[in-house]
């Protein structure tokens, strides 16, 4: 399950710094398709933005890493995704065919289903102090040692969100965000840099009162050279 065009891969691709003043700036490296609401032609808005979060992730897999058994593994469709997590035991019979959502914890557990690929989870509590400093230290560890995207999710913020880099400078810290609430004819990338659904995102913008959980792949052992 793929989006229709390759206009959708790499979408970051020729925006703007966010600033002049880096003193630190990390990104992923390699290829990706931005999968979003609808774009494989099934309804899930309002439900699915963690799956498809999920399914970016699964692409820049399927592009970058080896062995490649990892390349014959399609991204997986949302009813594969829940039907995964029956098979593992995460989920009850119920879940597979309903639109419950899915976090970072159950992304973890499906990628490391399909494509053997461990990840690891943080927990980053409330706060400015905790965003800015915790988890901007560990995406920049994250993105210079594994290169690949990173799933993000909170519970008062819950929107499921990816993460394709992080700008450090004098004047705090920035998130390069992935939305896939998007639903709608197909973007080219310069106009989905235009209105937003991949920008940078000052950390301080996030909800302080929301905890956040990083889902982080593992996938320094398996990366092709990039």
């Amino acid at each position: 399950v793929e989006p229709m065009s390759r206009r959708n891969s790499n979408v970051h691709t020729g925006l703007p710094n966010p600033t002049s003043d880096a003193i630190k700036c990390s990104l992923i490296k390699g290829d990706y398709l931005y999968f979003h609401y609808g774009c494989d032609g099934q309804d899930d808005r309002g439900w699915g933005c963690g799956y498809r979060t999920v399914q970016t992730l699964s692409s820049w897999i399927c592009h970058n890493c080896s062995p490649p058994k990892n390349h014959s593994r399609p991204v997986p469709s949302l009813p594969e995704i829940q039907q995964a997590l029956v098979t593992m035991g995460d989920k009850t019979h119920s879940f597979s065919g309903s639109r419950e959502w899915i976090g970072t914890f159950e992304g973890s557990l499906v990628l490391d289903h399909f494509y053997d690929v461990p990840c690891k989870v943080v927990h980053v509590r409330g706060g400015g102090a905790e965003l800015e400093h915790v988890a901007v230290a560990e995406l920049h560890q994250h993105f210079e040692k594994h290169s690949s995207p990173v799933m993000m999710g909170g519970d008062r913020d819950n929107s499921s969100k990816g993460v394709l880099g992080v700008w450090t400078g004098d004047k705090g810290s920035y998130l390069l965000v992935l939305d896939p609430h998007y639903c709608g004819c197909e973007l080219d990338r310069t106009e989905l840099q235009r209105r937003g659904w991949v920008a940078w995102k000052r950390v301080s913008s996030l909800d302080q009162s929301s905890f956040y959980n990083l889902c982080l792949p593992q996938t320094a052992r398996l990366l092709n050279v990039f």
